[in-house]
């Protein structure tokens, strides 16, 4: 089995498998919300909607040993045969560092109303903690400035999976002070930009880097733990999450706008049968033995303070102690859940009143990471989740990967972007109609770039990027989403 089959399998199987349910929807304090479905309806997006793009640090700045930037996990594993395809690497990537005034006119040119970046923790700290390198916060301030002069607002991600090196030597996210670690460094950069950036995630897609980074071993660092050392490090990791916040509240207090952005695992109802829609709102909070891709072991202890029945029930003794204090530093105040959502599975209740997959018939649609094309699965999971956390919703993520190549008329020609891109803010509008607040889009991604344990093998971008000229191209997609921002998704 491939890394990009692994990942489908790994999110599909939390999809699919018997789940613990967990019959708790809300936290108490959900009470005195009022129910979206009970408000008036909209006719679309709010006028102050935050139509944006997304990039990380790894995958698009290169410059990787430039102005005293330390090394990270990524850099190594890269270096090591074997782990990337074709042998990539993100050592120069889109050339982000150097070329990013160029590429926000084209942010500009493409009327983003946002730009959400992710920091690189190794060109503020190169060694993780101790010795700030100015030229590295030096970067990110020019870059945060030329947004703001752009009319762009700044959307900040403080780690994107680029972790020291140097702590991991030092047992990474397994060792108890990782939550301290991440905590000054949040202070550092928050201390640097939080004059002109509000606006900050704490940490993305944990599922993903705990899951493939330390179990399955095929992302960086390429760790291969036991599942009760990744439960550990989803504790620490928590932890971490909660101190960040308590870092960046000390400096902008309610001025900021804090959430963090795990990947949005739902099932999805194939019907509108009352009884299909339940099931696939118990599976959505529902956690299986041995899979860290589920939505409540992650979530209820940082927004409920909780641990949720159905993760005790499910990893049982693996699962590590959250004492109270645990759970008290865990669960800070967040303006805003960040979804990243590609995928859903769609299922109907079955036998015994339990989840059903309906299997896709064959020749579904799927991107080139052979994800199925599943629109619904956008307003399923804002609908969930919010009845679940209560609170404001940005989708971080989402975008596909297809085959993207210049042609004869210099032209990159991408309809099945367009067409997936307009099922699901579709789908999205609609959640928005039936009075889901969600305040932002974040597109995945506005350049092709380094695509991980892909290598540059998969394309998710606005723009096409020539990876050994570093010329850029704008994409049908790029002029079609264009048109969406500037009319506030009315032609959706």
């Amino acid at each position: 089995m491939n890394r990009r089959q692994l990942l489908s399998s790994l999110v599909a199987t939390s999809l699919i498998s018997p789940l613990r349910l967990d019959n708790v929807h809300a936290a108490e304090s959900a009470k005195d919300i009022p129910d979206p479905k009970a408000q008036e309806k909209k006719k679309g997006f709010p006028a102050d909607f935050l139509w944006g793009a997304a990039t990380a640090a790894y995958q698009v700045e290169g410059a990787y040993r430039e102005d005293g930037r330390g090394a990270s996990v990524w850099d190594k594993f890269c270096d090591t045969p074997g782990r990337i395809q074709e042998g990539h690497t993100g050592k120069v990537a889109c050339d982000h560092y150097h070329r990013f005034r160029d590429d926000i006119q084209l942010m500009k040119k493409l009327g983003l109303k946002s730009y959400r970046f992710s920091i690189s923790w190794t060109r503020i700290l190169p060694s993780g903690t101790g010795t700030v390198e100015p030229r590295g916060l030096a970067f990110y301030s020019k870059l945060v400035d030329a947004l703001l002069e752009a009319g762009i607002r700044p959307f900040c991600t403080l780690f994107h999976w680029d972790y020291p090196s140097v702590l991991f030597g030092k047992d990474g996210w397994r060792n108890p002070e990782s939550p301290r670690w991440f905590a000054e460094y949040c202070a550092v950069v928050g201390k640097a930009l939080g004059d002109r950036v509000e606006d900050w995630l704490t940490l993305n897609e944990p599922q993903v880097f705990v899951a493939l980074g330390h179990g399955a071993g095929f992302h960086a660092p390429g760790e291969k733990y036991s599942m009760a050392d990744q439960l550990k490090i989803v504790r620490h990791v928590q932890l971490a999450h909660g101190l960040g916040v308590q870092a960046l509240r000390a400096i902008g207090g309610k001025r900021f706008r804090i959430g963090w952005a795990p990947v949005g695992t739902v099932q999805y109802p194939a019907t509108s049968n009352p009884a299909d829609i339940e099931i696939a709102q118990k599976s959505t909070y529902g956690c299986s033995a041995g899979n860290l891709f589920n939505n409540t072991l992650w979530n209820d202890p940082v927004i409920f303070g909780k641990v949720p029945d159905a993760a005790r029930e499910a990893f049982g003794k693996d699962l590590p102690p959250y004492t109270d204090s645990d759970l008290k530093t865990m669960c800070q105040p967040m303006d805003f859940f960040g979804l990243n959502l590609y995928q859903g599975t769609p299922v109907i209740r079955g036998p015994g009143g339990k989840e059903k997959a309906v299997p896709f018939p064959p020749g579904s649609p799927r991107t080139t990471f052979q994800w199925p094309v599943t629109p619904e699965s956008l307003y399923w999971v804002v609908r969930f989740l919010y009845e679940r956390y209560h609170l404001p919703v940005v989708i971080t993520e989402n975008g596909m990967s297809i085959s993207d190549w210049i042609a004869e008329d210099g032209k990159v020609h991408d309809p099945q972007r367009i067409d997936f891109l307009s099922r699901y803010l579709k789908q999205l509008k609609r959640a928005v109609t039936d009075g889901y607040p969600v305040i932002g889009y974040y597109h995945w991604t506005f350049l092709d770039n380094f695509e991980w344990a892909e290598g540059y093998r998969q394309r998710f971008g606005l723009i096409y990027v020539d990876f050994e000229t570093q010329v850029r191209t704008p994409k049908d997609s790029y002029y079609w989403y264009q048109e969406q921002i500037r009319t506030n998704g009315d032609l959706l």
